[in-house]
């Protein structure tokens, strides 16, 4: 099986890097305390300290696993150049049909969406419906209250 690639900007793949390190650090230590804590309070077959530490030391292998895929895989993109097209690295206003509004995104790979501070994936249905556009362009996204459309208004 061929991996996905996994877009990121310098800043997001530093987050990703910055957050391997503490669980590989920090928290894996953190986890190991509990463990060894637990395991000192006796029978371990009616132990719920040691049940919850085993499944956060679960948790947190499995989230550095994520981590370390998503980091090898890693292709990173800049800042667009093309200021033409929407592409990943953009940032793009647009403006929803009916209101006059500017919304202002970054078309960014989706292990670093965060639509709550204006970074969408380019495989978000909004992502996907900008991807290749240009200024003045509409487009409809589906969206589950109904279709919306959106014009770009600017690409940076």
């Amino acid at each position: 099986m061929v991996a996905k690639p996994v877009y990121l900007t310098p800043e997001g793949k530093q987050k990703l890097e910055d957050e391997l390190e503490y669980l590989r650090t920090v928290k894996r230590a953190e986890v190991a305390e509990a463990i060894k804590q637990a395991k000192e309070e006796g029978d371990l077959s009616e132990n719920s300290a040691y049940d919850e530490a085993k499944n956060a030391q679960a948790f947190l292998e499995g989230r550095i696993q994520t981590l370390e895929a998503q980091l090898r895989e890693a292709v990173i993109i800049e800042e667009s150049a093309n200021k033409n097209k929407v592409a990943l690295g953009s940032t793009v206003t647009v403006v929803e049909d009916g209101t006059n509004e500017p919304e202002t995104y970054k078309i960014v790979g989706s292990a670093e969406a965060d639509a709550l501070n204006g970074h969408i994936s380019n495989e978000s249905p909004l992502g996907v419906a900008l991807m290749g556009k240009k200024v003045g362009a509409k487009v409809v996204v589906k969206a589950p209250a109904g279709k919306i459309t959106f014009k770009i208004k600017k690409i940076e």
